[in-house]
């Protein structure tokens, strides 16, 4: 195993694990080891060990080992473990975020804002466990009683992304720990150090042995261990619509429950009578925010006509504004793409666009800065409906800007698409407000705010953006089964 960058200087160096985290115990890999990247820099930070499908199966053991007593704990001394961990996340957020930063990329200030943000799911469902309640139904007969439980659905497999690579994790584990299942947790590839932080953090909150755990190796492996393990009964995954079908298909072999978050294409509409400066500022963070890699980050623009030259004007500066460069360095607005394979496909996405007539009006190229996967924020006007950067979704810091006549084809033009995960629109007049808002095909509609995601609200899509929920009290109904008792001889 090689050695950890210096780069990382770390308050607490203990954070930075290199082995995975299997029924309490930092275990040796058994398969090649993973080397992680600075994609601000292309550097090495250091490599990571991964795990043979064999040894997969083993940590999915320990976990159905753990369920019974973990699922047999009061809800409240679950929460008490929950609290714990989101304690500690908080104590230790600078290095949480110093750690991100490395090996993801984002501003620093970002990660920090990540960090606490995953802290406050820990906090939500520590809460929301001991609010699981069951039924008494009204029995058809006298002498019976009709009782409904809520139960722990089993163990639970988590397939997280590289872009949120803290709070992603936190989301998905936290109401499973906190319905009483057990975990195994397969982090992104490129982020395996944040997710490792964080046992080591679970570790020192004392959730025992086999309730969580984090293995890494080749995903597509131990997506099938996943799916095809008879103990693994949900399996959650955010990431890619190829992915996520294949890994569907799979599941439904054990007929496992299965949520989804598979990325988007949102709109960002601006009517006629929207405060131009407020659109303009919030429409830069939606979209440039984690470089615009966010599965909700604005994709396409639609600007009503009376309004587009001077929002295009506006936006445009702002965008070539924007400070590019290492996450860790001051000022730092837009960081790296997350390696070499993520600037090659939006450089395509970019370069289709200008096949297809479209106008470049800032940016456009990659940056050659630091040895780093940079790429210039960019705006595009005159984009057809059939290019590429108009029907896919981007994840870089690239948009294109449309205009509309009118209501109707505001919505025609935002809904022509696949995905329904996020949206947004700006507007003044409260009746346009919910006619709007109804008609927008997502499952996430964002008016006069760029906010879109917090602990206390739904988040998911609706068609091929994905299946489930994750936060608020709907984020811990898919780690829950029903059980109906009849009692009868009363």
């Amino acid at each position: 195993m090689s050695s950890i960058t210096t780069a990382f200087a770390l308050h607490d160096p203990a954070l930075l694990r290199q082995q995975v985290y299997v029924d309490g115990q930092w275990t040796p890999g058994d398969g090649p080891a993973l080397p992680v990247i600075d994609p601000a820099t292309g550097v090495p930070l250091g490599e990571v060990d991964t795990l043979s499908p064999a040894a997969v199966e083993r940590a999915i053991d320990a976990a159905e080992r753990a369920l019974p007593a973990w699922r047999a704990l009061p809800a409240r001394k679950r929460g008490q473990k929950l609290e714990r961990w989101r304690t500690l996340i908080v104590e230790h957020a600078d290095d949480l975020a110093r750690i991100m930063t490395l090996e993801q990329g984002k501003p620093l200030a970002e990660a920090r804002g990540e960090v606490l943000s995953g802290a406050a799911f820990a906090k939500w469902y520590a809460e929301e466990g001991q609010r699981v309640y069951g039924e008494i139904i009204p029995a058809p007969q006298d002498d019976k009683r009709l009782l409904v439980f809520r139960e722990a659905v089993g163990v639970c497999a988590a397939i997280t992304p590289w872009n949120f690579p803290h709070s992603m994790i936190v989301r998905k584990t936290a109401p499973a720990l906190a319905a009483g299942c057990t975990v195994v947790l397969k982090p992104a590839e490129s982020t395996p150090f944040s997710a490792l932080a964080l046992a080591e953090l679970a570790h020192r909150a004392g959730i025992p042995a086999g309730v969580f755990n984090v293995v890494l190796g080749e995903p597509s492996a131990i997506g099938k261990v996943f799916a095809a393990h008879p103990a693994v009964r949900k399996l959650s995954f955010t990431g890619s619509i190829r992915i996520g079908r294949l890994l569907l298909a799979q599941a439904a072999e054990q007929v496992q429950k299965v949520t989804l978050e598979l990325g988007g294409n949102a709109p960002f509409i601006v009517f006629d009578d929207a405060d131009l400066d407020a659109a303009v500022d919030d429409a830069i963070i939606a979209k440039f925010r984690n470089a615009g890699q966010v599965c909700v980050a604005v994709n396409r623009i639609f600007v009503h006509e009376k309004l587009f030259p001077r929002f295009v004007e506006r936006f445009t500066a702002a965008a070539s504004a924007l400070k590019v460069g290492n996450g860790l360095d001051a000022g730092t607005q837009v960081g790296p793409l997350i390696n070499q394979a993520a600037l090659e496909r939006v450089r395509e996405l970019v370069e289709d666009a200008k096949a297809h007539g479209a106008d470049i009006l800032t940016g456009g190229k990659p940056l050659a800065q630091g040895g780093g996967f940079f790429f210039e924020p960019t705006v595009i006007t005159r984009a057809p409906v059939d290019a590429r950067i108009v029907g896919e979704e981007i994840f870089g810091p690239v948009v294109s800007i449309h205009s509309f006549a009118d209501d109707a084809e505001a919505l025609r033009l935002a809904n022509a698409t696949d995905y329904g995960l996020a949206s947004y629109f700006y507007t003044r007049d409260y009746r346009r407000l919910f006619h709007i808002a109804e008609g927008l095909q997502f499952g996430m509609v964002a008016v006069n705010t760029p906010t879109i995601a917090a602990e206390s609200s739904p988040f998911g899509g609706i068609k091929t953006s994905g299946i489930g929920r994750e936060g608020a009290r709907h984020g811990i109904e898919d780690y829950l089964e029903y059980k109906t008792v009849w009692v009868g001889d009363l």
